[in-house]
């Protein structure tokens, strides 16, 4: 009986709370120890979680997306698929940087530099400000060419959320296949490391819940197949060539 008055009294029951407390602190310490032990592995695994390919397979054609890196090693890796023979032409598919000059431009020289003819890349320059419009304008040209496969080559780290984009935007059109091309500036192994690497991470943290809102049904998937084409209007041409101007003696 006094023991059980003991437990009740109002100094029992603090002292219960105390150790409750203690073991609640003791419990978060040790969960912030383990995770601080395993904090380089915990770190790869969420790296690696963007990286999602396909493995290559015969395609009527090889798309490379835009924004590659300083290093076009998006481009590299469009080479490389090319010449193993796995589709006999490219799209290098870039958005507008001016009226005149497109990053399809610039996509077309470093295929051309990695030994692919330049009679097997196609420029699709376009006004696309996301990966989903993208993919929409090369889900159109995809249907007029009568594409039934294509190979879409995009950053290690874009893959994820390049995938669930386009089998969404090319559902009943076309079958799609992803092909990650590294990129130096992101290792999925060590990418905390490097400030690019950090940078693009949390970018792509945030891109990704983006993108699945904009694909959150097949109709908000594909807005804007159905709309005309927007084309660019042509730069206006001097009417003579302006004179130099001389700097007086």
């Amino acid at each position: 009986m006094s023991c059980a008055r003991n437990a009740d009294s109002p100094g029992g029951r603090q002292r219960g709370g105390i150790i409750l407390k203690l073991l609640s602190w003791i419990f978060l310490l040790a969960v912030i120890v383990v995770i601080y032990l395993l904090r380089e592995p915990l770190l790869r695994v969420a790296g690696e979680f963007w990286v999602e390919e396909d493995r290559p397979e015969k395609a009527d054609v090889i798309i490379l997306l835009g924004d590659d890196n300083y290093q076009a090693d998006r481009a590299t890796r469009v080479a490389e698929l090319y010449r193993a023979g796995w589709a006999p032409r490219i799209v290098a598919s870039g958005r507008f940087l001016r009226p005149y000059a497109s990053l399809a431009e610039l996509m077309l020289h470093d295929l051309v530099e990695r030994g692919v003819p330049a009679s097997a890349i196609h420029r699709l320059p376009s006004f696309a400000g996301n990966t989903r419009e993208e993919a929409v304008m090369l889900r159109r040209l995809a249907e007029r060419q009568r594409w039934r496969r294509v190979l879409v080559v995009t950053s290690n780290f874009h893959t994820r959320r390049t995938r669930h984009i386009y089998t969404r935007v090319f559902r009943n059109s076309a079958d799609v296949r992803i092909v990650a091309a590294r990129d130096s500036g992101y290792d999925p192994a060590d990418w905390w490391r490097a400030r690019i690497g950090r940078k693009i991470f949390f970018l792509e943290l945030a891109a990704y819940p983006v993108a699945l809102w904009e694909t959150r049904s097949t109709e908000s998937a594909q807005r804007g197949l159905n709309e005309p084409e927007v084309l660019p209007n042509p730069p206006p041409l001097p009417s003579a060539m302006p004179q130099p101007i001389v700097a007086p003696r």
